[in-house]
């Protein structure tokens, strides 16, 4: 770990949460959904319906409405919701515990581009860990669908200094995207981009 780092901010999939799109995929053709992989599922910046869900500009009501325009078919809400989580793997524990140890050292913040379905499931399945709750892992929480903002805008990253009263010189991000770690250093944030679902402790051993 570079010195006189003070904040850490992390991703949340594929540096936190290990991601499945092939399941979210099946999952969105067994309702009907050819179309999603091209429309939805784009690796890092994801487009159309999903790009507007995680940047605030519709709702989950609006998304849920398009996907059963897509489907034609009158799918439920719990029938779409989860088909789209299917796409959230697991957190493996090792992942949290070093959260929860880190949080004794560091400023410990999460930066995500996500949306209000996946978050608010993550929070209450994969979040609840040995009597802890999602607070008890960050100290501050900054999600693309509330702010209406994303990576890798670099406003974004601009926010998140200015908004926790820290310093960019003594700030670590880890993202599984160069293309969101170049605008973290274009702020002069130090940054590590780690391969989805890869162990990044060994930068605190």
């Amino acid at each position: 770990m570079v010195k006189g780092i003070k904040n850490l901010i992390f991703d949340f999939g594929g540096v936190l949460i290990n991601l499945d799109r092939t399941a979210c995929r099946e999952a969105f053709e067994k309702l009907g959904i050819a179309s999603i992989h091209e429309s939805v599922l784009d690796d890092y910046r994801q487009k159309e319906l999903y790009m507007q869900l995680e940047s605030g500009n519709i709702s989950a009501a609006a998304f849920r409405a398009s996907m059963r325009r897509l489907s034609d078919q009158q799918l439920t809400d719990s029938q779409i919701d989860e088909a789209w989580v299917s796409i959230l793997g697991d957190i493996p524990s090792y992942k949290l515990d070093w959260l929860l140890e880190l949080r004794k050292q560091y400023h410990i913040l999460l930066l995500s581009n996500t949306n209000s379905i996946h978050w608010q499931w993550a929070v209450q399945n994969r979040f609840q860990y040995k009597g802890h709750k999602v607070d008890d892992f960050f100290d501050r929480i900054y999600l693309s669908y509330e702010l209406h903002m994303q990576k890798p805008d670099v406003e974004i990253f601009k926010f998140v200094l200015q908004d926790s009263m820290i310093t960019a010189d003594s700030t670590f991000f880890i993202d599984d995207s160069a293309i969101n770690c170049k605008a973290a250093e274009a702020v002069g944030i130090q940054t590590y981009c780690c391969p989805a679902g890869s162990d990044w402790t060994f930068l605190f051993k």
